[in-house]
């Protein structure tokens, strides 16, 4: 616990220098009240991306109302088409509202976690010219993209990256909780 504090510390001094453009992430991303429009979480990363979990039709006009003009989604396609899971069609609610939606599947035999996510994250983003809502059910995957796209988008050092995401919803390794102290993360560099 002590080495994730001092990790905070340093993304406090060092954040600034991890941009592209308007991609500055907070040391201290902006816990927003979820209310009932997003299940579980709703922060500010940066200023111009938020995080949630899975959004009601209230909450996506809710961030149109803060100037997101673009959803990324990263639930799977059977989540999204299951009623009783989401109970409205997500895309054609943000076509309504004039958003543009980008589903990046991520999970699942079908979907599994990949770099080609966070590529294709790094071009939704970069492409918005506008806020954007970054979800999925509860800011999970959400937070674990986000994360390598810090790493690997705006090469920040893992332990700040993840230091920054354990104040979202990186959750506990099952192993952290066994040793009852977190991992150190760290990243292979490329060769």
């Amino acid at each position: 616990m002590v080495y994730v504090r001092a990790v905070v510390v340093s993304v406090v001094v060092f954040v600034s220098q991890w941009a592209v453009g308007d991609v500055a992430p907070f040391a201290e991303p902006e816990k927003l009240t979820p209310g009932e429009d997003f299940l579980e979480i709703l922060a500010k990363v940066a200023p111009t991306v938020y995080m949630s979990g899975q959004p009601t039709a209230e909450g996506l006009a809710r961030m149109k109302a803060l100037g997101v003009t673009r959803i990324i989604n990263l639930r799977t396609q059977a989540e999204m088409d299951n009623r009783k899971v989401v109970t409205f069609d997500e895309a054609a609610v943000a076509a309504d509202l004039g958003l543009d939606y980008v589903h990046i599947p991520s999970g699942g035999p079908d979907s599994p976690y990949a770099r080609r996510s966070v590529e294709a994250f790094a071009t939704a983003i970069d492409g918005a010219g506008g806020n954007v809502l970054l979800h999925c059910t509860v800011a999970y995957r959400a937070t674990h993209l986000w994360t390598a796209y810090l790493i690997d988008h705006l090469g920040m050092p893992a332990p700040q990256a993840v230091a920054i995401a354990r104040q979202l919803n990186l959750g506990l390794s099952p192993l952290e909780g066994f040793l009852g102290r977190d991992l150190l993360i760290g990243v292979e560099a490329d060769e």
